[in-house]
């Protein structure tokens, strides 16, 4: 019996230290079943996380208790999410979903689309774009649809020109014309705030910039356009398990993430950092 006891320990004890050692920030892990009024979501801390306690609040009201999971990477939310660790995750945009299904063989889907946070070009060792020297270094994101899309912004300032055609599916090896022969720097999107002293400037993910205290609107020297191409395509999404999507508890946080309540408080809380999606 003793042994028993042990080894059912045991294996609790090394499934939390799995999930804390690959990005989770909280040490606390659950798990809802198919009738539970809970609902278990991971999440990036800022501004995903914020925006889940908020929603917490609401969902009382409809009986459901929300039970947020914070992960410090891009990469973990979806494992855990696809082994069913977690009901629901929010800290993605579709494309770079869509990457994961493909590469994992996975088939997490979109419950709703919940807000967008442009990108930002911001100055590191120098100031402003006319202030770049020949050969200077910009960082942009690793991840294949976030450099895409910073490589973009990079294009809409008339610093590079990329290939005719290549899109969201542009990498380095796309640029075409480079007049100032800038040295493009493929850095963990999570690293980029902390680059910023190495290098000329850096391309960052807007929930990362938020965590390093850094304002989109103050603080950039180019953004995506609100009416942009990137901003219809790269909405933050509420991603479940095809199927469960439907499933009463995930319409009701939907619900609640697209209330004039949540709108109001991410439009007051982040100044633009954050859009909440009609």
């Amino acid at each position: 019996m003793k042994k028993s006891l042990f080894v059912k320990g045991l294996a609790v004890v090394l499934s939390i230290s799995l999930l804390t050692g690959c990005g989770l920030k909280s040490n606390d892990a659950g798990k809802s079943t198919e009738d539970s009024k809970k609902i278990v979501v991971g999440a990036s801390p800022a501004p995903h996380a914020e925006i889940l306690k908020k929603a917490a609040e609401l969902l009382k009201d409809k009986g459901y208790e929300l039970e947020i999971i914070e992960f410090t990477d891009y990469v973990q939310p979806n494992i855990a999410l696809n082994n069913g660790d977690i009901d629901a995750n929010y800290f993605q945009h579709q494309p770079y979903l869509d990457k994961f299904n493909k590469e994992q063989s996975a088939d997490l889907v979109a419950a709703g689309v919940i807000h967008y946070e442009p990108f930002g070009l911001y100055p590191g060792k120098t100031a402003t774009i006319d202030q770049l020297a020949d050969k200077a270094q910009i960082a942009v994101p690793n991840d294949s649809s976030n450099e895409a899309r910073a490589l973009i912004l990079l294009e809409a300032q008339g610093l590079i020109k990329l290939k005719e055609g290549v899109g969201f599916e542009a990498t380095v090896k796309d640029i075409a014309e480079n007049p100032k022969n800038l040295e493009i720097l493929e850095i963990a999107a999570e690293q980029l705030p902390r680059s910023l002293q190495d290098v000329d400037m850096a391309v960052i993910n807007g929930n990362y910039a938020i965590d390093a205290g850094l304002d989109v609107k103050t603080d950039a020297i180019a953004i995506e356009d609100e009416d942009s191409i990137s901003a219809k395509t790269y909405g933050n999404i509420l991603a479940v398990k095809d199927g469960n999507q439907d499933k009463e508890s995930i319409k009701a946080l939907v619900e609640v993430l697209k209330s004039d309540e949540i709108r109001t408080f991410i439009e007051e809380t982040y100044n633009g950092a954050v859009v909440p999606m009609k």
